[in-house]
């Protein structure tokens, strides 16, 4: 398809597109003339995840361009690219290191994840700003009165890992490695409120079953 049929398509302006072209945030079509050039399928999906990332998961378009050079990195294996390229989304601030509460919420997040066997994230430790995250929320929540310790966080975890497997088993249905990875983080900005909204409506459920309406 040539640029005016890119540009229809995918929602995105041509001046738009232009613009992520000389970002490299989307590969150049092929040529077929001075000044023209063919795109294809691949372009379109591409225009659809820098959408979602901007407009969607509200990223600037720094790190947009940071995600999706991690996406297209292809020195790096599978588990590598899709975990830079979520690291390098936005995160929360990072653990106050004189807080009393950090210390003891970076004791439960260390037993939590020995307990259900997170070998990986135990060894990224807080390398990982999800795993500092979870620390300072783990924190916050301690700090207000709220005992919740890796045992209480367990179940949680384990049903986390049932999504996770989900995740996966559809990245899997992808054929390329490209669209392998670029689903994944798609996934990650577009699935991350569906599971913040499941999670409401079923707490709104439970609450109306215990208590009546």
């Amino acid at each position: 398809m040539r640029l005016a049929e890119l540009s229809e398509r995918s929602g995105v302006s041509v001046a738009m597109i232009k613009y992520y072209l000389r970002q490299g945030m989307l590969a150049p079509g092929r040529k077929v003339g001075a000044t023209t050039a063919d795109y294809d399928e691949s372009h379109l999906r591409r225009l659809r995840l820098v959408r979602a990332l901007i407009e969607i998961g509200r990223l600037p378009v720094a790190t947009a361009k940071e995600v999706i050079g991690y996406v297209d990195d292809d020195s790096l294996d599978r588990t590598m690219r899709l975990g830079a390229a979520l690291w390098a989304l936005p995160h929360g601030p990072d653990p106050d290191e004189s807080d009393e509460s950090v210390v003891a919420a970076r004791g439960e997040v260390d037993r939590l994840l020995e307990m259900v066997g997170w070998s990986t994230a135990r060894e990224l430790g807080e390398l990982s700003p999800d795993h500092r995250a979870l620390i300072v929320a783990v924190a916050t929540l301690r700090r207000l009165g709220y005992s919740w310790d890796a045992e209480l966080m367990a179940p949680y975890a384990r049903l986390m890992h049932q999504a996770a497997v989900r995740d996966l088993d559809f990245v899997e249905t992808h054929p390329s490695e490209a669209e392998k990875v670029e689903v994944a983080v798609a996934a990650t900005i577009l699935v991350d409120p569906i599971l913040c909204a499941l999670h409401r409506l079923a707490q709104q459920e439970e609450s109306a079953r215990r208590y009546g309406l």
